[in-house]
């Protein structure tokens, strides 16, 4: 692609993540720093078609480093499915001169971004979603954040958990991906972590775990259930069916989306949004933006987006290993 960049716009579309604000701050100034005029674009693909935009500079973007959410707020476009909507689209980037757009979200948002390219408008992608559910990309901005968010919750939990001597079974968001979690079932050593990469067996996966932990002395358990295996009410129910005892449920929900990002999410983020405005500058585009092996990469989005994610499930085996009781009795990984 052989095309001067002269003005970009940038804009965070989908759910939320901590470390958007970084992304944002990082396309803006890196592309002050080549010389490339700056516009956010509001609310997603809904402010693309409506027009709904500020100019930013190296200091519109200042003091939001730290800042969750996003400055540019964000929102999901059924208009924007359209050829109507997109047409829409179109002509807002004609009329404010936009020679390319950076479009920081998940799968809906490459979506858009590779309907948009169609269409004549070069799209770079930036990954940030806290389920880290993005095939092109081993890191997504606002997972790490995310999680110890929801580590901390947890731990504040088990507090409760242990002086009561109960059971808590806590619901995690992950859309229908478990990677987020798993990796907080590990890290706060979990009775046990439900995925829907793995085929729940109810009385393997939960109830034979919570015995043998109270067999081994535990008179308390923690039960991680992704979003996507379906509702931890349910769970709690079942497992009050099944051995008696009457847990108490906690939703975490959007507080994970929350709170100011950690030094990975900022630094990811910052990384990614100077890599994406580089390939614009030198001339690419109709790309993601993703990390390899902690190294930063470009993908072609229609490629990008046939690419899928796996959980990795030596990870549940170290789940199954740490959670071994004393009395040795492990449920094997089936």
């Amino acid at each position: 692609m052989d095309k001067k960049f002269r003005r970009i716009g940038v804009l965070t579309s989908g759910g939320d993540a901590p470390g958007m604000n970084a992304a944002v701050r990082a396309v803006v100034r890196t592309a002050v720093a080549y010389g490339i005029e700056c516009v956010g674009i509001r609310r997603g693909w809904q402010g693309l078609i409506n027009s709904d935009f500020v100019v930013l500079d190296a200091a519109s973007v200042g003091h939001i480093l730290s800042r969750g959410g996003t400055m540019l707020y964000t929102a999901r476009s059924e208009e924007f499915l359209s050829e109507k909507g997109r047409a829409r689209a179109v002509a807002t980037c004609r009329m404010l001169g936009l020679d390319a757009v950076v479009a920081i979200g998940g799968d809906g948002t490459f979506q858009g971004a590779l309907a948009l390219s169609k269409m004549g408008i070069p799209v770079i992608g930036i990954p940030a979603t806290i389920d880290n559910d993005i095939g092109c990309s081993n890191y997504t901005i606002g997972f790490d954040t995310a999680c110890n968010t929801a580590v901390d919750c947890i731990d504040r939990l088990r507090d409760t958990m242990q002086s009561h001597e109960r059971c808590s079974v806590v619901e995690v968001m992950g859309r229908n991906a478990g990677f987020l979690a798993l990796y907080v079932g590990i890290a706060i050593g979990a009775t046990a972590v439900l995925v829907p990469e793995r085929e729940l067996n109810f009385e393997r996966d939960v109830v034979e775990r919570i015995r043998n932990a109270r067999l081994a002395g535990s008179t308390h358990f923690m039960v991680v259930v992704a979003e996507g295996v379906g509702s931890a009410v349910d769970i709690g129910k079942r497992i009050h069916e099944a051995i008696g005892i009457e847990p108490r449920v906690t939703v975490l929900g959007h507080i994970q989306r929350g709170g100011s990002p950690n030094a990975r999410d900022r630094e990811t983020a910052t990384r990614m949004g100077y890599f994406a405005v580089k390939a614009l500058a030198e001339g690419r585009g109709n790309l993601i933006v993703g990390t390899r092996g902690g190294d930063m990469v470009e993908i072609p989005i229609e490629e990008a987006l046939q690419m899928q994610k796996h959980l990795q499930m030596d990870r549940y085996q170290v789940l199954e290993t740490m959670s071994v009781s004393a009395a040795g009795m492990a449920t094997p990984l089936r």
